[in-house]
């Protein structure tokens, strides 16, 4: 399970220069095997008939995984890098803020799995639902 020393600000610090970074992907809630964050729908995430773009969706399902993988090993012998991500769009936004809810469903040695639903803060409703399979590999040792 996530232990304490992965803070929200501690993940949002990682964060910092990264894809995440630049569409304000923001950790807002981190439990022992759960990660909620947040990011505005901004024009940089639209397409251009002006409601948030799918492709957003899955890199903020992505991130969250990808987050909860990192704060469940130790980054110094291993790295979580997305195996395999599927969503379903059920509604649209066209403004506000996307919150995305991850639950881990499965903490294995080599893969990890992430449920991932997103939810339009304002109305709550739940706009996309997303899992992620993380492959957990060996970090490559440079000598």
């Amino acid at each position: 399970m996530i232990n304490d020393g992965w803070t929200k600000e501690r993940i949002n610090e990682f964060n910092k220069g990264t894809l995440m970074d630049v569409l304000e992907i923001e950790c807002q809630e981190v439990g022992s095997n759960f990660i909620v964050a947040t990011m505005p729908v901004t024009p940089r995430v639209k397409q251009p008939m002006g409601l948030m773009h799918g492709g957003a969706s899955m890199v903020l399902i992505e991130s969250i995984g990808s987050m909860g993988s990192a704060c469940l090993v130790d980054l110094e012998k291993k790295a979580p890098v997305g195996l395999e991500i599927n969503a379903n769009h059920i509604g649209s936004m066209k403004s506000g803020v996307v919150k995305a809810v991850g639950k881990l469903i499965h903490c294995g040695n080599t893969t990890h799995i992430w449920q991932v639903d997103l939810f339009d803060m304002d109305s709550n409703k739940l706009i996309c639902t997303g899992r992620l399979t993380v492959l957990i590999i060996d970090k490559k040792q440079t000598n």
